[in-house]
């Protein structure tokens, strides 16, 4: 004798067909992007330098002002409450898997015309007002058979990890900037002490003229041109307080502190300007220590379960449901025999839909797509960043360290001249020509070096930052 299906299993065996019969999930590929095994503008030969040397540790405005910056700025605050949302989008599917149980009680009175039950209401057996006085506690429960709000709590979970990718992002970009900000203030006082020392040089030639002029063994226009000298070099100085006011006003943002605050914290003493070794490093690093890539992947994750949540509304829900109270018509009777309860269970599942099921697993394939594309654009996003970073950083240093010999050839054939000169071996107008010459050279390896630290910030950032340190 054949075995006799379960009522609940016969019931819901026709709806399992048909949803298997309408439009399956499709199958997006999201193969892993190609990279290549070694960056094109490696630094020549592997160094152990950390990420965090690239940065400026050792400046105490930086240790005020980042801290700073995390304890109170605006932009990353932001990104932390996109985390709590995220969060709590989390609990709420998780608790969409588990009973949902309310309470209510009620009070109803129903005023009733007693003709409308005949022979029993002309004999005045019905009551022509009626109160009900109810109790009750009610719970449903999805079991998810087939998975969907699984998948849905899937997708929030993986959306915490976006978040928190992309708040780490906002952590190393305002890091980064407060960097750069700090490292360009420093370049200002290493462009303004050489710029100061042009002057101070030009100043005692223009005197050394005008001492020539007085005594008349050398005409005014040799005085002349040494003032235009030291006119240029203040210039020069005079230029530099537009940049120092940008950069406060930039700090101000990041930091949410004010004006006064930032300013007190720039003018603690620092240490020069170092260059630390570019630390060496895999393409494939990225894809674990550069936020945005993680983001993206998170973001990757989250559409695959959509997909899988949209697809399994392809088949019926089922809902177990109880309802257990006490209805009473007399107050004092509500704890007499006055028990009520009901038990349901329901199977809906889609028949007739006309493309409503078939459309959200087709915008569902879309996002993933689309979020697949999204995850390569970070990881050559990345890469990109990576290797225009350490060519920046060759480059840069490459042009600090000429730009520091010219400074030091030009600063020497100055004294040369001005040794000739004293020894009657060369013209004032020589020595004017050589101090011109090596007018502004100081200041030109000053912003050479400032620029090669700024490289190294760009560089800590493209490689991920302290991103390593959540592996």
């Amino acid at each position: 004798m054949p075995r006799r299906l379960p009522p609940l299993a016969a019931a819901i065996l026709p709806l399992a067909l048909g949803a298997c019969a309408l439009q399956p999930a499709p199958k997006i590929a999201t193969p892993a992007p190609d990279l290549p095994p070694a960056y094109f503008f490696r630094p020549e030969g592997g160094t152990g330098t950390e990420l965090a040397a690239l940065l400026p540790a050792g400046d105490p405005a930086w240790q005020a002002l980042s801290q700073a910056a995390i304890a109170g700025g605006p932009s990353l605050a932001e990104a932390l409450a996109r985390i709590d949302a995220a969060r709590a989008g989390a609990r709420r599917a998780g608790a969409e898997r588990l009973p949902n149980i309310t309470a209510d009680t009620s009070i109803n009175r129903n005023r009733i015309n007693p003709a409308q039950f005949g022979e029993a209401g002309q004999q005045g057996l019905i009551p022509r007002e009626l109160t009900s006085y109810g109790v009750n506690l009610a719970a449903s429960w999805d079991p998810d058979i087939f998975g969907r709000l699984k998948a849905e709590e899937r997708a929030a979970l993986a959306r915490i990890d976006a978040s928190s990718a992309q708040a780490q992002g906002v952590r190393l970009a305002l890091l980064s900037e407060i960097a750069a900000s700090i490292t360009d203030w420093r370049t200002l006082d290493a462009r303004g002490a050489a710029i100061k020392a042009d002057d101070a040089a030009a100043r005692q030639l223009a005197a050394l003229a005008r001492s020539r002029e007085d005594a008349g063994i050398a005409p005014g226009f040799d005085r002349v041109r040494a003032d235009a000298t030291a006119s240029a070099s203040a210039v020069r100085l005079a230029a530099l307080e537009s940049e120092r006011a940008r950069l406060i006003g930039r700090l101000v943002t990041l930091t949410a502190l004010d004006a006064a605050t930032v300013r007190a914290a720039l003018a603690a003493p620092a240490p020069a300007l170092a260059l630390a070794s570019a630390p060496a490093a895999l393409p494939s690093d990225l894809l674990a220590n550069r936020p945005d890539v993680a983001a993206a992947a998170a973001n990757l994750a989250a559409a695959d379960a959509d997909l899988a949540a949209a697809a399994r509304a392809r088949f019926p829900r089922i809902t177990l449901s109880g309802v257990i109270g006490l209805l009473s018509f007399r107050p004092q009777d509500f704890f007499n025999d006055s028990l009520v309860g009901t038990l349901t269970g329901a199977i809906a599942g889609p028949l007739l839909d006309f493309g409503r099921v078939g459309a959200g697993i087709d915008a569902a394939a879309g996002e993933k797509r689309a979020a697949f594309a999204a995850y390569r654009a970070a990881v050559f996003t990345a890469l990109g960043d990576a290797e225009a970073a350490y060519g920046t950083v060759t480059a840069a240093d490459a042009e600090a360290r000429l730009s520091v010999d010219e400074r030091d050839q030009l600063a020497r054939a100055a004294s040369l001249a001005e040794t000739r000169h004293r020894a009657g071996l060369a013209s004032f107008l020589e020595v004017l020509e050589a101090r011109r010459a090596a007018d502004a050279s100081g200041e030109r390896a000053a912003a050479a070096l400032g620029r090669a630290a700024r490289a190294r910030i760009v560089l800590w950032q493209a490689l991920g930052g302290e991103v390593t340190s959540r592996q």
